[in-house]
């Protein structure tokens, strides 16, 4: 008999470190992939299951069908029962940045209010941004909405350790490279901010997604993933959105990245698909306005990863194309939609987590 328990304890021991040495990420979507359906957080949690997923970010507290607490206490028992774990988010908290939208109120009301509708769902993160692209332009530059941000998050710390939820700022839109990110953690505090690491984000930044998870690796508490197609461009590059295994992006390797360095991170799907190439002109002096304080290896490494990359070689509905205002174009654009995601999940599964 005890020899028999021994080689069982031995066992679960081995199984047990063989797990810690190749850990199993937990695979969700963020709701905003599919947008043009009007789904509320209940019908999410519903589809999430069904798609086998065991976690989801519920992108935004406009996504519950309400915030009463009794509401919201539903959500968080039909998500226990399914074995999702929820993670919550919200939208700009950076008052200085275009991308605020005062209607919602000043910056730490909006915040503090997403905070305690998160708790009361069970999230883990709450996750928020900074800005856009447009906001490194600032006379100030990108520094100036940084300390701004720093700023509504110290005023908002008691309620984050009262509720118990981590604030998550994602990289967004080019508003913030990997070590950029990192810095305002850091000045902000890492023991109730951490970051919404997005890989598909870092293009605009000229940021290879590799930097994004190995910079930020240690602050990382959810994530975004997706892919992109990317090619050299007379000013500099092109690139636009993909189904994962689209595009140009080693999402094999950001799986084995994320595993190794923030394995307790759900890996998102955030999926957009129907926008067209955009240009990102890094061949151009002014472009350089933006980003005076860019890294040279890191960008090295984007230059590379252009070089490598090629046009999207497979069909997508364009939502600029002429004609998209017609119910047929609309129903179309929701269907890729749906189907991006679907087999996003399934590529996922299959070489990801």
């Amino acid at each position: 008999m005890k020899r028999r328990n021994f080689l069982f304890t031995s066992l679960a021991a081995s199984v047990a470190a063989l797990r810690a040495q190749n850990p199993t990420l937990k695979l969700g979507y963020d709701t905003y992939s599919i947008r043009a359906w009007g789904m509320k957080a209940m019908e999410h949690l519903e589809f999430a299951a069904r798609h086998r997923c065991n976690a989801i970010q519920i992108s935004s507290i406009g996504d519950f069908e309400s915030l009463e607490p009794a509401h919201l206490a539903r959500v968080k028992a039909r998500a226990a029962e399914l074995g999702i774990e929820i993670d919550a988010g919200t939208e700009c908290i950076c008052p200085s940045s275009r991308s605020f939208d005062p209607k919602n109120g000043p910056p730490e009301e909006s915040l503090a209010k997403a905070l305690h509708v998160a708790k009361a769902v069970g999230a883990r993160t709450l996750r928020c941004f900074l800005g856009g692209s447009d906001d490194r332009l600032h006379p100030n530059g990108i520094d100036f909405h940084i300390e701004n941000t720093v700023r509504v998050f110290r005023a908002c710390k008691s309620v984050a350790e009262e509720t118990g939820v981590m604030i998550a700022l994602e990289n967004h839109s080019g508003d913030l490279q990997a070590w950029e990110l990192k810095q305002l953690i850091e000045q902000a505090g890492k023991s109730y901010v951490g970051a919404c690491a997005d890989t598909g984000n870092p293009i605009w930044c000229v940021e290879h997604p590799e930097v994004t998870l190995e910079v930020l690796g240690d602050f990382t508490i959810t994530t975004h993933a997706r892919d992109t197609a990317i090619f050299e461009h007379p000013r500099g590059c092109a690139a636009h959105w993909t189904a994962c295994g689209a595009g140009s992006i080693d999402l094999k390797r950001l799986g084995q990245l994320q595993k190794q360095l923030c394995p307790k991170a759900p890996l998102h799907l955030e999926i957009i698909t129907g926008r067209p190439p955009r240009v990102v002109p890094y061949l151009e002096e002014p472009f350089w306005k933006a980003f005076p304080k860019a890294r040279a290896s890191e960008f090295a490494r984007f230059v590379s990863l252009v070089k490598k990359g090629s046009p999207l070689m497979g069909p997508m509905v364009i939502a600029a194309a002429p004609g998209m205002g017609a119910p047929e174009f609309q129903a179309a654009m929701k269907r890729q939609q749906m189907l991006d995601l679907e087999n996003s999940l399934e590529y996922a599964r299959q070489h990801m987590v």
